[in-house]
């Protein structure tokens, strides 16, 4: 009516929602408020109530599409989890400003930690999260998190900070900036930058031996152009050293800047042809009598690709060349050393499937591979390492064509990599439930 009405003892099963409660009383009042007394609300089926959440009233405003709840309890098998004598909520998917569950915890480096975040919807497209923080041992600091979307930018904020650390005796923090903007056509920019205060941060704040871990932050950004056939990055990089039991000589370089062009062409009768290019400039801040320079590698690079059903067979020939500018180098060495060589390779696999599963709803396949490899020797100890390292042996190293990453060191090679994958996948969508791979390079050299 247009008074309202009021219904005692009532139940109440929203149509597909999954879900279920009751209430001593429910009155729906003019305006598109609706009050409840005494609630009980579950998820659960009657005969298995593990979690029931109880409320001694909630106000719903329809129009508003806000709700708020006053002594509200969190029950899980009758044990009372969590208690808010006051909670605020949105009516649906829309987003409200207003404090999140709090989070308490312990640790021996910190005590007692209580963090009560507070959330404000500033936007459509804007949304900040502050966390006032309380550590027993430490202090009282602040944790924030901004986030931003437009039509061409994306990216997130992150800070914490801790001022006057009561162990430390000084001011901690972390940063993280991750931005992304499509600001024209075909072009992107791209930032991911992290700093720390100090060295022993993720030691005394981090979360576990992953946390606790980490040797470097890197700060990196990011200029990416798109064409058809070929793209271009340019970079610049650099890292702050977490891990201060690094020696300065195994510390990495800088690039300032790194200019990266790769492009493919296809031809007529399966011929592809690729370029693969960078030209980067290695610098050293802390221990400036290091060798530093510049590094040009290009690799040109023909390949036919035979494919018919189930079988593929691509040789590929390439040329890779690198030269040097370096500073700092000993009086007698070469101060522009360069290194040029052949590759040559033979890639061919095959791939059978069959239909599995008792409803004829899986995929099975068995997929034999074997790639020939020849690099021949060429006397590299001239030559820096900047960048380049031996990675761990997996199923992509077993059929790259250089064992190293970077452009330092090419790996002198006659050898042949076989082996064979199996694959389980979904009939209708080919999502991936399950893979193996057994593989062995032989080396005739």
């Amino acid at each position: 009516s247009a008074t309202g009405a009021r219904v005692g003892g009532a139940r109440f099963d929203p149509l597909d929602r999954g879900v279920r409660g009751t209430a001593r009383e429910i009155a729906v009042k003019p305006g598109g408020r609706i009050t409840l007394d005494d609630v009980n609300y579950t998820a659960c089926p009657e005969e298995d109530m593990d979690w029931v959440l109880k409320a001694q009233s909630l106000n719903l405003d329809t129009a508003a599409r806000n709700g708020s709840g006053r002594n509200v309890r969190l029950d899980f098998k009758g044990v009372p989890i969590l208690y808010a004598p006051i909670i605020s909520f949105p009516l649906g998917n829309e987003r409200k400003s207003g404090f999140l569950p709090p989070d308490i915890g312990h640790s021996n480096r910190g005590g007692l930690e209580l963090s009560i975040p507070y959330y404000f919807n500033l936007a459509p497209n804007l949304d900040l999260t502050l966390t006032p923080r309380i550590l027993s041992r430490r202090g009282l600091g602040l944790d924030h998190e901004f986030r931003y979307l437009t039509r061409r930018q994306r990216g997130i904020m992150v800070g914490r900070f801790l001022p006057g650390d009561d162990l430390r005796n000084r001011d901690r923090s972390l940063v993280e900036w991750n931005h992304r903007a499509d600001f024209a056509a075909n072009w992107r920019f791209i930032v991911n930058a992290s700093n720390a205060s100090d060295g022993n941060y993720f030691e005394d704040f981090g979360l576990g031996s992953e946390g606790a871990s980490i040797p470097y932050l890197e700060r990196t950004a990011e200029l990416h152009h798109f064409g058809r056939h070929w793209e271009l990055l340019a970079q610049v990089q650099n890292f702050q050293t977490i891990d201060q039991n690094i020696p300065d000589a195994s510390r990495p370089y800088s690039r300032l800047p790194r200019v990266i062009g790769r492009g493919e062409w296809r031809a007529p009768l399966g011929l592809e042809y690729r370029l693969n290019s960078e030209l980067v400039y290695f610098h050293r801040d802390r221990d400036p009598g290091m060798v530093t320079g510049g590094r040009l590698d290009v690799s040109p690079e023909l390949s036919w690709s035979f494919t018919r059903p189930g079988l593929y067979i691509t040789p590929t020939a390439a040329w890779r060349q690198t030269q040097y500018r370096l500073e700092n180098t000993a009086p007698d060495a070469d101060d522009a050393p360069d290194r040029g060589a052949p590759i040559g390779s033979l890639d061919a696999g095959m791939i059978f499937e069959r239909i599995a599963g008792r409803d004829a709803n899986r995929i099975h396949t068995l997929e034999p591979r074997l790639l020939y490899l020849y690099v021949p020797y060429r006397d590299q100890t001239a030559l820096p390492v900047f960048d380049t390292g031996l990675p761990d042996l997996n199923l992509v190293q077993l059929f790259r064509r250089n064992r190293y990453v970077g452009a330092d060191r090419l790996s002198d090679a006659n050898q042949l990599s076989a082996g064979i994958t199996t694959r389980l996948l979904d009939a209708d969508d080919g999502s991936q439930y399950l893979s193996a791979t057994v593989g062995q390079t032989y080396y005739f050299d």
